[in-house]
């Protein structure tokens, strides 16, 4: 009889500690998939003064826009609020694709190679941003999954495992990146 319970014993620690380990790399994907997220939006920030100091060249009264992008980048890199990150970089995407707008109207910086390898890289950190995006809310959905799964959410509430919050986009339409309109 003790060895029969000294077995159950050992099967439920060896249980345990499998289902930790579990928890711990989802966490970990979460982590990782948020740092991708960062690194990403550290990259659009960065050309948000570049591609401001182009436009500014061109569009001296479009001064609005220019200084609510600023705002916006600003402010993102200020917060490290999930919700509110996704809610300022949501919009911040909203202001660069009126920025481009703007940009249209005036064939000499649509002209431009500055302007337009400017545009290409936001382009394609805008590609990126979405996969990272996507890769942090699938690891999100995993380790939220885990922690209500029964009897996942043992080990789960026994280390204080709390839910992930989503990277979300206000509008849908914002999900996909931004049409630079390079080339017309």
């Amino acid at each position: 009889m003790t060895n029969l319970l000294m077995f159950i014993l050992l099967a439920l620690g060896g249980w345990a500690v499998v289902l930790y380990n579990l928890l711990v790399r989802d966490r970990n994907r979460v982590l990782a998939g948020w740092s991708d997220i960062s690194v990403q939006l550290k990259r659009r920030h960065d050309l948000i003064p570049k591609l401001v100091e182009a436009v500014k060249q061109y569009a001296d009264y479009e001064q609005a826009t220019l200084e609510m992008v600023v705002s916006l980048r600003s402010r993102s890199e200020q917060t490290g609020d999930v919700a509110q990150k996704g809610d300022l970089e949501s919009r911040l995407n909203g202001e660069l694709r009126r920025l481009i707008a703007v940009a249209e109207r005036y064939p000499d910086l649509k002209a431009s190679a500055n302007f337009l390898e400017l545009q290409r890289e936001i382009s394609s950190i805008e590609d990126h941003i979405q996969y990272a995006r996507r890769y942090y809310n699938g690891a999100v959905r995993n380790l939220n999954t885990r922690i209500d799964s029964f009897p996942d959410l043992l080990v789960a509430r026994l280390f204080g495992y709390r839910h992930a919050e989503y990277f979300q986009l206000d509008d849908a339409a914002q999900g996909q990146p931004a049409e630079l309109g390079m080339g017309d």
